[in-house]
């Protein structure tokens, strides 16, 4: 007997192939299709027949690393049929950690991930972190973070490894990957992994390479550098062997207008050449990040309070003036900052809420300081601890990268502060509501497959990303007229419409466009020893 039977849904089996009409059933979480499904009985049906069934959605670039041990239950990903979400992104994340950096590395990015969960940082490995997810509303795959590791090997100092530290950093590495990290990420706008060069990178990747995982980089300009910088990117995976999956891949500001074709181009050259290249993006045109990112890296060494005491001198405010406003620095990737694009969406200390919404020019001229002061000084009274939208983007841009066939779907999702970026709450809803059903830029059949079997080939995740018999029964069913992403960037907290259904290892998490409470998910580690295979581009 069946556990649960689809009847009468319209299959988007996630290869690509065209949709048709099919059941689909689940048996002690695994699928049952075609001709198996003759004569069974299902303990539970679900009438499916105005709606398509797919495999569940994976979010190559999640960053819900303490959100699933606050609130397991993920509302913003399974609301959206996200079935598993990739952690451990931009080369910092809280695994592997040690008594020595977890205050410190939390002080930076807890505006990426919000308070510590009930008792504390308490693991160290990788293994012990998979192990503390494992039974959220989702599935988990999980990024080695290059800069947490370097951290570990040599703090926060601006310079070279030594070979020493070089030797701690693949060590603690290889221990991540072999603990089942798919691969790992890295940061290089932000301190610690923007002191890192293209040797260290190279020598690091050998080490993904020898364990069948992918490189996963923030690269190190999505400004005036930004080609040089992905090309970096290509480089390392060229030296070293290992696979590249180039995480948000934007091309952001007016310098950059309508230069999609440039780096697709490189993705283009490079896939012949035989370097295993994919990409990941939203479907929006602001960033967001932390606020301190902008700052060039030379402030930022050192423990957070160093830094602030930094901000606080007016002879430090002088040259960031010049770094920030006139010259362009690493941290403003290399442009002179435009305050009026940049937008403060939380902070955390109680008399800044006031700001929250406007932007840094706007405030500077309330209070009528310049905005460089205005600036240094919400940074200074958050302790860092503020989050901000970059409304950056070019939407032709966007658009070019999503139709190439390497592209994949990653929210880039951060769910702090008063209103974070909408693209936590919608990414899958807008691909699919405004890229398919509005514009016209892929197919269903298309979007579906960057949004799963593609995603899963990058991951190792042999069983997930397809609709056929015996794959792990992550479905979602939706309405394909009706889905809509309803987060904006003024109320960001708000689900989607038209997801019916979203189940998670054969158990339903959503049922009628409402939470069941089921946390069925599952810690999905890489195998040692795994063997690498491009992801699928076409239907078989």
């Amino acid at each position: 007997m069946l556990d649960l039977l689809l009847r009468g849904g319209t299959v988007v089996d996630g290869t690509g192939a065209p949709a048709r009409r099919a059941d689909v059933g689940i048996r002690d979480g695994r699928l049952v299709t075609g001709g198996e499904l003759t004569g069974e009985l299902a303990a539970d049906v679900l009438d499916v027949s105005d709606l398509v069934v797919c495999p569940g959605f994976i979010d190559m670039h999640a960053h819900a690393d303490l959100a699933l041990l606050r609130e397991p239950a993920a509302p913003d990903a399974l609301l959206q049929g996200v079935t598993c979400e990739v952690l451990g992104q931009d080369g910092l994340a809280y695994a592997p950690i040690d008594d020595t950096i977890a205050a410190e590395l939390h002080a930076r990015i807890r505006s990426w991930n919000g308070p510590e969960p009930p008792g504390g940082l308490t693991w160290t490995s990788v293994a012990d972190y998979l192990d503390r997810v494992d039974g959220a509303g989702v599935n988990v795959a999980y990024l080695a973070p290059h800069g947490t590791i370097r951290m570990l090997a040599m703090g926060t100092e601006e310079r070279r490894a030594t070979a020493v530290e070089m030797t701690t950093m693949r060590r603690l590495l290889a221990e991540a990957l072999t603990d089942g990290a798919v691969g790992m990420s890295t940061g290089l706008t932000y301190v610690p992994a923007t002191y890192a060069d293209t040797t260290e990178l190279i020598d690091l990747c050998r080490v993904v390479a020898a364990h069948g995982g992918f490189f996963a980089p923030h690269h190190r300009s999505y400004g005036a550098a930004a080609m040089a910088a992905y090309a970096e990117c290509v480089e390392i995976a060229r030296a070293s062997g290992a696979a590249l999956h180039l995480t948000h891949a934007h091309l952001s500001f007016p310098v950059n207008r309508g230069r999609a074709r440039d780096l697709l181009t490189l993705v283009d050259q490079a896939r012949a050449d035989g370097v295993d290249v994919t990409l990941d993006s939203y479907p929006y045109l602001a960033g967001a990040s932390y606020l301190h990112a902008f700052l060039p890296s030379w402030i930022q060494a050192g423990t957070v309070d160093q830094v602030i005491d930094r901000l606080a001198d007016p002879r430090v405010r002088a040259r960031l003036h010049d770094d920030l406003e006139v010259n362009g620095c690493d941290g403003s990737h290399g442009l002179p900052v435009d305050w009026s694009t940049v937008l403060v969406s939380g902070v955390e200390h109680e008399a800044d809420a006031g700001v929250v919404g406007s932007t840094i020019a706007e405030i500077a001229a309330r209070q009528g300081v310049p905005p460089l002061d205005a600036y240094c000084d919400l940074l200074i009274s958050n302790r860092l601890g503020a989050m901000c939208l970059v409304f950056a983007g070019d939407e032709d841009n966007v658009r070019a990268i999503l139709q190439h066939p390497a592209h994949m779907a990653g929210s880039d999702g951060l769910l702090e502060g008063e209103r974070p970026h909408p693209r936590a709450y919608g990414t899958f809803a807008r691909y699919l509501a405004w890229a398919v059903r509005d514009e016209g830029l892929v197919s269903i059949e298309e979007m579906v497959r960057k949004m799963t079997s593609a995603p899963a080939g990058r991951l190792g995740l042999a069983d997930r990303g397809r609709i056929r018999p015996g794959m792990a029964a992550d479905v979602v069913c939706l309405d394909p007229a009706t889905v809509q992403d309803r987060a904006t960037y003024e109320n960001p907290r708000q689900p989607p419409q038209g997801i019916a259904h979203v189940i998670v290892n054969g158990s339903v998490a959503v049922q009628d466009g409402q939470l069941t409470g089921a946390l069925a998910g599952r810690s999905l580690r890489r195998s040692p020893g795994s063997v690498r295979t491009p992801p699928q581009e076409r239907s078989e």
